[in-house]
């Protein structure tokens, strides 16, 4: 062993930094996850791993880095047509060359990055969501849910001091109608790793005390518009399906939707055009009072009208039938006045006839009286007072 042929580390590390050189002169395009990715002095270092598709257990790993340079470029166009940032739990197709250092080791240095194939991922995973909630009956459950009328008590879920959670207040305070609203603030982080598990913290917040409640609105803005991925999971995404509130999403994306606006009640662009939906609701409530209002007025109206008139007429009848019943009754007092004159005693007298009485009575049968009984006889001009002796 003393007699075989010995090299410094650094040596063996050149002889290896030529093989790979000799070996590996070209780019390479390699698809790969990022585990890990950081920016640091503007470069950018990578931690790339694959994993076995059934399994999920890592079977290659790698460090790569973008210099400067090269990243400068790179970022911007990745950002603009993905609409996210590079993030760990990525996948990326990378254009690469080896790279071995004596001292810093082996790594792979990239040139290029394709974002279409990282959209194209994306839009797999995002797939794969929809259809999990689907699969569990839960997509469409958001938009079953109606907007109330009168929609003011509003729960907010936003970043405390996001411009746009400032620019929302205003508008609904400010809106042309004087219309009165209630936001009620529940902070979240609406940027980064930490969204999924801060927003629904906020949504069970809001669903401890949902009878308080009308509606909830999740708005984002005032920040970085390009990482969405906070908002493109199944555990969010599953909460807030399930909500039973209606849920507005007003996340500043306009390039595509993600998987939470999708499974919201109604989607929004901004956090002032959610601020704007809201007024907009409330008005098209008072305009629809107004025109009840109007309506049941000009009813009232209709009805007074009818009603007077109907007045009038029913009067009319009854006054027309009242006369007619007085000039009947007139005519059978007018009868009547005439049989009772027709039975006056006076005109019995007159013609020769008499009354006899006993005790006020008329005498019509002799069998009345008896002997003693004192009898009043009338006749046309006196009376005769009478003793019966027989």
């Amino acid at each position: 062993m003393v007699n075989e042929k010995r090299y410094t580390l650094q040596v063996l590390n050149s002889l290896v930094r030529e093989a790979i050189e000799a070996e590996l002169p070209d780019e390479y395009w390699v698809e790969a996850e990022l585990s890990e990715c950081r920016e640091s002095r503007g470069h950018c270092y990578m931690e790339l791993v694959e994993k076995d598709e059934t399994s999920n257990t890592p079977v290659a790993k790698a460090s790569a880095k973008c210099w400067k340079q090269t990243w400068t470029m790179v970022q911007p166009y990745f950002e603009r047509t993905t609409g996210q940032p590079l993030r760990a739990g990525m996948k990326v197709l990378l254009k690469v060359y080896p790279q071995f250092h004596e001292a810093y080791g082996f790594s792979w240095i990239v040139t290029d990055i394709d974002p279409t194939f990282t959209l194209g991922d994306m839009a797999q995973r995002r797939q794969k969501i929809i259809a999990q909630l689907k699969a569990e009956g839960v997509f469409d459950l958001q938009r079953e849910l109606t907007i109330p009328r009168f929609c003011q008590r509003i729960a907010v879920i936003s970043a405390a001091t996001a411009a746009g959670y400032g620019d929302f207040c205003r508008q609904l305070e400010d809106n042309e109608y004087g219309l009165q609203f209630y936001p009620t603030l529940f902070p979240a982080i609406m940027q980064g790793e930490q969204v999924e598990q801060s927003v629904i913290a906020a949504l069970n917040q809001i669903n401890e005390h949902a009878e308080e409640y009308d509606i909830v609105v999740i708005i984002r803005g005032g920040g970085s518009t390009s990482d969405m991925s906070g908002f493109d999971t199944l555990p969010l995404a599953e909460n807030v399906a399930n909500f039973p509130l209606p849920i507005i999403t007003g996340i500043g994306h306009d390039r595509d939707e993600c998987v939470l606006d999708m499974v919201s009640n109604t989607r929004v662009k901004t956090p002032t055009a959610a601020a704007a939906f809201l007024v907009a609701h409330l008005a098209d409530t008072l305009q629809h009072l107004n025109d009840l209002q109007q309506r049941l007025s000009f009813m009232l109206t209709m009805f007074k009208t009818n009603f007077e008139h109907q007045l009038d007429q029913r009067y009319e009848r009854i006054c027309h039938a009242i006369q007619q019943r007085i000039v009947q009754e007139r005519h059978h007092l007018e009868l009547a006045a005439q049989r009772i004159e027709l039975l006056d005693p006076t005109l019995l007298l007159q013609r020769g006839y008499s009354i006899t009485l006993f005790n006020g009575k008329v005498v019509r049968d002799p069998q009345q009286l008896k002997v003693g009984d004192e009898m009043e006889t009338i006749v046309e001009k006196g009376k005769i007072i009478s003793v019966v002796k027989v």
